[in-house]
C-alpha cells in the first residue's frame, strides 16, 4: 500500500499522467508488417499499440517481433513483411487500465513495461501512461514532500535513545 502522503503528492499531477490517444503512434491490426515496420522505424519507439478499425485496443507490436518474422534459415527475408499482418504476430496478453485508475496498479505495470495502455469501459484506446510521466510525479513528490509534511523518522526496534 502506498503511503497516503506519497499518493497525495503524486496524484497532484494525475491529470498529466496520460498521453492522449491522438498523440500516440499506433498501427491497425490489419496493416501489413511493412507498414508497421516503417511506422516503428520513423517514430523510433520500440513498441506501439495495435488497434482495430473502430479504435478498440487489440495488442502491442514491437520492432523485435517484426525483425524476428523476417529471419529465415538463409538470412533476412524482408519480402515476408508484405504477406504478414500485424494481428498475426502482435502481443495480445497486455495489461490495461481504465479511468479512474489506481496509482498502485499503474506502478506495478510500469516496473516491467515502459508504458501502460489506457482504454475506456468499451475497450476503446484512449491513451498511454508512460514510465517517464510517472517519474515526473515521483520527482515532484520528492521535491515537495518536505514542504507539505513533517517527516519524522520512525523509531527502530532495539535502538537506544
Amino acid at each position: 500500500m502506498i503511503a497516503k502522503a506519497v499518493e497525495h503528492l503524486m496524484e497532484e499531477r494525475k491529470d498529466q499522467f496520460m498521453i492522449p490517444a491522438e498523440l500516440v503512434a499506433n498501427v491497425l491490426e490489419d496493416n501489413n508488417l511493412e507498414h508497421a515496420f516503417m511506422v516503428l522505424t520513423k517514430i523510433r519507439y520500440a513498441k506501439i499499440p495495435v488497434l482495430d478499425s473502430k479504435q478498440h485496443f487489440r495488442g502491442l507490436l514491437s520492432l523485435s517481433m517484426i525483425t524476428e518474422t523476417m529471419l529465415g534459415l538463409n538470412g533476412i527475408d524482408p519480402s515476408k513483411l508484405n504477406r504478414v499482418k500485424v494481428k498475426d504476430i502482435m502481443e495480445t496478453n497486455v495489461p490495461t487500465v481504465q479511468p479512474p485508475f489506481e496509482l498502485e496498479d499503474i506502478l506495478h505495470v510500469l516496473v516491467d513495461d515502459n508504458f501502460v495502455v489506457v482504454t475506456d469501459e468499451n475497450g476503446i484506446f484512449t491513451g498511454i501512461i508512460t514510465r517517464r510521466e510517472l517519474l515526473k510525479s515521483v520527482n515532484h513528490m520528492a521535491h515537495e514532500i518536505g514542504n507539505e509534511y513533517e517527516i519524522i523518522p520512525a523509531e527502530k526496534e532495539g535502538s537506544q535513545a
